[in-house]
């Protein structure tokens, strides 16, 4: 395969227009950290969610691509990159931890996007984490309980919990977990994960991370963006009070509430859509080309 050659000026605008929009992020959260400072829902981002924010802010071409120029020389110090005369490449022979990744996606991606966006959920998954626990032992301890531990509780045993998504499921108290319609797993979960849940979004963010380097750092921002904006109306339709963070309250425990959580669910599917088709085509892409060679 022929690589696409990027004129030096033409990279490092994308290079440097990635690293900014990124920082909006991974700054605060550096900054948080330096001071062993925690924030309830943008931590998530970073501790749930493995990549490192260095290497989230870091600009990769992906594969297909040749950097010109005297500057491109500096990616030969990353793994996987090589000197070509058309300029510097990540190399084409795609690992198998790449493919098997790919492959991971493409079926539960696929599968996904055959289905329906189900979004009856209203949010009950965070909590379901913290149903019939005491002040100790919830999540986020530093953060109250919008109404109380009894409040919380009668809010999961009045509704029909619906949570399908196993990476929510697991932190489920025991006592919730009797109360849950689905019981994911790991094994289900192709069969069970559907467009309209939140975590199913913002794992678009992890199937792209797990492709890194072999991911162009514009699908990875792009997906992580979504998963930064998903994650607001996750929490802010938790039973956490948020206003010390500056978050308004999605009520869920409202009909209001519930009509205003629906509505922005059904915003997040929509917008998932063609991040979901870019990632499945990048995947598709990869694993036709895991024996070709530049």
């Amino acid at each position: 395969m022929t690589p696409v050659v990027l004129p030096e000026a033409r990279w490092l605008a994308r290079e440097k227009a990635h690293a900014e929009r990124m920082r909006e992020w991974t700054a605060p959260h550096t900054r948080r950290r330096s001071l062993g400072e925690r924030h309830p829902v943008l931590d998530f981002l970073f501790t749930y969610y493995s990549f490192p924010p260095s290497r989230l802010e870091r600009w990769q071409p992906g594969p297909g691509v040749a950097l010109a120029g005297a500057g491109a020389e500096r990616f030969l110090d990353r793994p996987g990159y090589r000197r070509t005369p058309a300029g510097v490449v990540l190399d084409p022979a795609v690992p198998e931890r790449i493919a098997r990744s790919a492959r991971h996606a493409v079926s539960l991606l696929e599968a996904i996007g055959a289905r329906r966006a189900r979004l009856d959920c209203f949010g009950l998954h965070e909590w379901a984490m913290v149903y019939r626990t005491s002040a100790d032992e919830v999540r986020h301890a530093q953060v109250p309980l919008r109404l109380g531990h009894a409040g919380t509780d009668a809010v999961v045993e009045s509704h029909d919990v619906r949570c399908s998504h196993v990476d929510a499921f697991r932190f489920f108290t025991e006592s919730a977990r009797r109360l849950n319609r689905f019981h994911p797993t790991r094994d289900t979960q192709r069969e069970l994960d559907q467009p309209g849940c939140l975590h199913v979004g913002m794992d678009l963010y992890k199937h792209a991370y797990k492709l890194d380097p072999f991911v162009p750092s514009e699908l990875l921002g792009d997906c992580f963006a979504l998963a930064a904006d998903i994650r607001e109306l996750d929490m802010r339709a938790s039973p956490y009070d948020l206003s010390g963070y500056g978050y308004t309250a999605v009520p869920i425990e409202t009909p209001e509430g519930k009509a205003s959580y629906a509505r922005a669910q059904a915003r997040f599917a929509r917008r998932a859509v063609p991040l979901r088709e870019r990632l499945l085509r990048h995947c598709r892409t990869l694993l036709d080309g895991c024996d070709s060679e530049y």
